[in-house]
């Protein structure tokens, strides 16, 4: 899918070159590191495993990932993990938080070394308020997100583990617009796949070496190609 955005602040998709989601070239920022700087944005560093923020919480400031991978998920009283998803350069989480006094309803933890623009929410509102084109395609944003959110949840309901991982490997090159064979890097690993369809990190890897003999996919140096 493609947006098709004048404002330069505005990156979301690139259809020039294949992804490479070692180059950071190849990712878009929800909005210009230098436009939220320019606005009263701070850098700050999380460590691994690192909250950013806490189911619980008030949301008070807008979260942008610089570089690095952070998870979102909850915890339960049994210690099972249920993971949303893994937002990483150039994305946002937590927005649609400062639209409401709700409180967080997930976690936010690092997973990688990370590098986090933050904006009070105060700043963050009167800056959207100037700028309605950039709510609107942050709402799109959100709008992408919470649709990926219902292709994981109906992953509840398959029973066949290759279907499961197949499905959310596609939604993912569909998403960045890629349709060249073998042409898309996927931007997660093999446990954060499992994390995300509810199946062992073991059968994943089961699975996609499954998909690599029958030519689904390529896996090259650890990466998987679709």
């Amino acid at each position: 899918m493609i947006f098709a955005i004048e404002d330069k602040s505005l990156i979301f998709l690139y259809k020039s070159k294949i992804i490479n989601f070692t180059d950071t070239n190849s990712f878009f920022m929800i909005i210009s590191e230098e436009l939220l700087i320019k606005n009263g944005g701070t850098l700050r560093s999380f460590e691994v495993d690192e909250f950013i923020f806490e189911e619980g919480m008030k949301a008070t400031h807008y979260f942008q990932i610089q570089t690095g991978v952070v998870k979102l998920n909850n915890i339960f009283e049994n210690g099972k993990e249920f993971v949303h998803g893994f937002p990483f350069d150039g994305h946002c989480f937590g927005e649609t938080y400062l639209l409401t006094e709700k409180e967080y309803a997930i976690n936010a933890v690092a997973v990688s070394k990370c590098t986090i623009i933050k904006l009070e929410k105060e700043l963050y509102l009167d800056f959207i308020k100037l700028r309605p084109e950039l709510f609107i395609n942050i709402s799109r944003y959100s709008a992408e997100r919470l649709h990926f959110r219902y292709i994981v949840s109906s992953f509840l309901a398959i029973r066949d583990p290759q279907v499961k991982v197949y499905k959310i490997l596609k939604h993912l090159k569909d998403y960045f617009g890629y349709d060249i064979p073998f042409g898309f890097v996927i931007p997660f690993t093999r446990s954060q796949l499992a994390s995300l369809t509810g199946l062992r990190m073991e059968t994943v890897i089961r699975v996609l070496k499954r998909m690599e003999t029958d030519g689904v996919v390529k896996i090259q140096q650890g990466k998987i190609y679709l």
